[in-house]
């Protein structure tokens, strides 16, 4: 009798083809020999906020001539990863962080590109200076020690550049160039892990951003995949020489732009695919706003002379990333399948290119260009607007992109 009952209990038992699925779904969660993409990493998937798909996509607009495609490519395997694009005060540039963790300027054809500053005194040629392998893994087990320098913003009233790197935190450098001073390496008493960009108020305040403090930028695809909200937004204050944390719990804080009347600032959430407002002057001060939900991923965003926002997105969305940011458990299995995260990716029908948006200042869309082949780029970080012309940077790629604007 009581063999027959531990039998009915046992219904695994009785059916080897479910215990043996059984035992292949806890092999792939446990995945003891990580053969999965993130094997020996501390996943810890979240649910997060994403806006409805299908409700994002009904309402953003095409641009089905692919206007986008038709830019210019600049300084090919010139610069390596030309994440933030800059102009000093008298006019000359681009200015451009890269890979391999210098700040370099354009000096005309004459001269070409020269290393204007760096962000840490051990960066050495023989060790960082890899070339168009510095937006390869290669240098990824360099970046720690030779420095990524992401946001770039001048000081108009005195010509200094801030820089925010990605390791060493939010910099300074004089209008000669030279080896940049820290300025924020910590806050609360711990190391900003992943300074990300900044922007520069009227009373002297930096306010940037510390992306995750779960992991750095080598490791940043994580912080995506997890959907976690760890990032800060975080504010310098120059008098004190002290930091302070704005706001706390974002996903993936990414590209900081304060509004042409300094009231607000906007700041992107990259893993929720939304541009968001906070205020810094008038009745909601202190108050955060959802300023428009994006079809993709977006990182910096800038202000135009008219008091209009750029944003760069890389895009698009699918309905697959929406179900398995609601529901953490697929994404914690389905990403610990023994595959390839680049064949993962497409089979979430992950198909990336760029595209870039301007905003006025209530979030409604002005503009929408796209490179829906990928011909300019796949993957965008900044697009500044200058004289007439539409200069745009990317973190992947080795070679910035230029279209005339409007």
């Amino acid at each position: 009798m009581e063999k027959k009952i531990l039998l009915k209990d046992e219904p695994l038992l009785q059916h080897p083809l479910l215990l043996l699925f059984a035992l292949v779904i806890g092999f792939i969660f446990m995945d003891p020999f990580h053969f999965g993409p993130l094997g020996g990493h501390d996943y810890r998937p979240v649910k997060h906020d994403v806006a409805p798909y299908k409700q994002v996509m009904a309402s953003w607009p095409k641009d089905n001539r692919s206007r986008l495609g038709s830019g210019k490519l600049e300084f090919v395997n010139e610069v390596y990863g030309p994440e933030s694009l800059e102009f000093d005060l008298l006019g000359r540039g681009p200015y451009t962080g890269m890979a391999d963790g210098r700040v370099v300027r354009w000096m005309g054809d004459s001269l070409g590109w020269e290393t204007f500053a760096t962000v840490t005194p051990t960066w050495s040629e023989k060790l960082c200076a890899n070339g168009i392998q510095s937006t390869k893994g290669k240098q990824s087990k360099h970046e720690h020690r030779c420095g990524r320098p992401l946001g770039l913003r001048f000081d108009r009233n005195n010509g200094d550049l801030y820089i925010a790197d990605a390791y060493f935190g939010l910099l300074v450098v004089g209008p000669e160039g030279g080896l940049a001073t820290p300025l924020a390496t910590h806050v609360d008493g711990k190391h900003i892990l992943f300074a990300n960009d900044l922007d520069i108020h009227k009373n002297g305040s930096i306010f940037f951003t510390d992306t995750s403090k779960r992991y750095n930028r080598v490791n940043h695809f994580f912080s995506l995949l997890e959907g976690e909200a760890t990032g800060r937004l975080l504010r310098y204050d120059p008098t004190t020489g002290t930091t302070h944390v704005v706001l706390d719990e974002l996903a993936f804080p990414n590209g900081v732009q304060i509004s042409k009347d300094h009231s607000f600032l906007l700041f992107t959430e990259t893993t929720n695919c939304r541009l968001m407002k906070y205020w810094l002057e008038g009745p909601r001060t202190g108050q955060v706003d959802i300023v428009a939900n994006l079809p993709g991923y977006p990182d910096n965003v800038r202000l135009n002379e008219r008091g209009e926002f750029w944003v760069a997105i890389d895009c698009c969305r699918t309905p697959m990333q929406e179900v398995l940011a609601h529901y953490p458990w697929i994404k914690s299995f389905y990403f610990r399948l023994p595959l390839k995260m680049s064949f993962l990716a497409r089979m979430t029908a992950m198909e990336m290119y760029t595209v870039i948006s301007l905003f006025n200042d209530k979030g409604e869309i002005l503009e929408v260009l796209e490179d829906q082949k990928g011909e300019v780029m796949k993957l965008v970080s900044e697009v500044k607007e200058v004289n007439g012309k539409l200069w745009i940077g990317t973190v992947a790629h080795n070679h910035i992109a230029t279209l005339p604007y409007p």
